[in-house]
């Protein structure tokens, strides 16, 4: 985008979804009697209300997925993806994208006051499961006046969550567009978190989560887990053509401080992330990500067969956190079950973080995916769910 052209501004807003009247349950036990969402909205949504889509954050996102807010020096997180004329074209589509349950940018967290107490939740805050993040998804989409959607579209842990949705409420969707992701971690990807939490955990700082409270914050824990998960964002090519090994300073004399550029990379985007993100949400919502398998279970699929709902898979060759091995097991899992599934494999030499980036093979493909007509809904799923069109 040019300076020249218009920069479409969207603001991000809140809802209470639940409290006393309608308290929400955790999976693994736990209330909470007051939980407010963060959320955008972008397009408009048609009378048929049929031409929804919900995009699912990973990790580190939040609801500003699209479009500029004022005084931004650069769009949401996913603009390549979601606007007018893009993949997912605002023109066509009425694009909901929220903050997640657990999170820091506006949905109630950890970090946020326990109205019980006046003080943060802290390590008290109920521990989350993939199904909670999924039970306010539905809930926001109906208070936003929307019984069903076209499509659900993550990437990351965002593909974990419209995986689970898929699963659990096929009635819910046409079409599951599922990026860069995994349905069961390996030993590997946990070690990554558990090395992260730990130097969250271990900071002296934190005080066993009540760092709020103490008037600190243990940002060099938090410096540290985002600067060792940027690493598996990337790749080998992509840091070699960033950076290769580039000295960061032309008098460069050896020591232990900041010599290479790839090092004052990093310094750079673990510096950058705790004046945006709260260590505590980091702590929950990668614990999420190690407890996911939803295949684990051998029913998992039963309620998708016979509903028309339709997947496409996609992974970048590159991407060796969640690569390509992660997107072929959730497809033969899906098609031992008959269910009608895309996949793709793009090239791209940037790793993880490709889904971000503006690669046209990838963007053409999701855009040909969503434009496809979709098969009637059988009318058994819709009346089960207590949905009548």
């Amino acid at each position: 985008m040019t300076s020249a052209e218009p920069r479409t501004l969207v603001e991000t807003k809140r809802i209470r979804l639940f409290d006393r009247t309608r308290p929400l349950d955790f999976v693994h036990g736990g209330r909470l009697e007051e939980v407010t969402v963060a959320y955008e909205t972008y397009g408009t949504l048609n009378k048929a209300r049929d031409n929804a889509v919900y995009i699912c954050h990973a990790l580190t996102g939040d609801a500003h997925a699209a479009l500029w807010h004022e005084g931004d020096a650069r769009p949401g997180w996913w603009d390549v993806m979601i606007g007018p004329g893009k993949a997912i074209d605002t023109n066509r589509w009425f694009v909901i994208s929220s903050n997640l349950l657990g999170g820091c940018r506006g949905t109630t967290g950890p970090s946020d006051l326990d109205p019980a107490t006046g003080e943060p939740y802290g390590l008290d805050f109920p521990l989350l499961d993939m199904h909670d993040f999924v039970t306010v998804h539905r809930t926001l989409m109906r208070a936003l006046g929307v019984d069903h959607l076209h499509a659900a579209v993550g990437g990351s842990l965002g593909g974990m969550q419209v995986l689970d949705w898929s699963l659990t409420h096929p009635g819910d969707m046409d079409q599951a567009v599922v990026v860069a992701s995994s349905s069961r971690l390996t030993a590997q990807n946990i070690a990554f978190s558990a090395v992260g939490r730990e130097a969250i955990m271990r900071d002296e700082n934190f005080h066993d989560g009540r760092f709020v409270v103490e008037g600190t914050s243990p940002d060099v824990g938090l410096a540290v887990a985002r600067m060792m998960a940027h690493i598996t964002y990337t790749s080998e090519e992509g840091f070699e053509e960033k950076f290769a090994r580039r000295p960061q300073h032309d008098d460069r004399r050896p020591g232990f401080g900041v010599d290479f550029a790839v090092e004052s990379y990093l310094d750079h985007q673990g510096a950058v992330f705790v004046n945006r993100f709260d260590a505590l949400s980091y702590l929950y919502l990668t614990r999420v990500m190690d407890y996911f398998d939803p295949f684990a279970d051998p029913t998992a699929m039963d309620a998708v067969a016979g509903t028309g709902l339709k997947y496409l898979v996609m992974s970048f060759d590159s991407d060796w956190r969640f690569g390509t091995a992660h997107s072929r097991r959730i497809v033969r899992q899906l098609q031992s079950r008959g269910l009608p599934v895309s996949f793709r494999e793009i090239r791209a030499p940037w790793g993880h973080d490709s889904f971000l980036l503006p690669i046209g093979p990838y963007l053409d493909t999701v855009r040909a995916f969503l434009e496809q007509p979709t098969r009637p809904r059988p009318s058994i799923h819709r009346h089960r769910l207590g949905r009548h069109r």
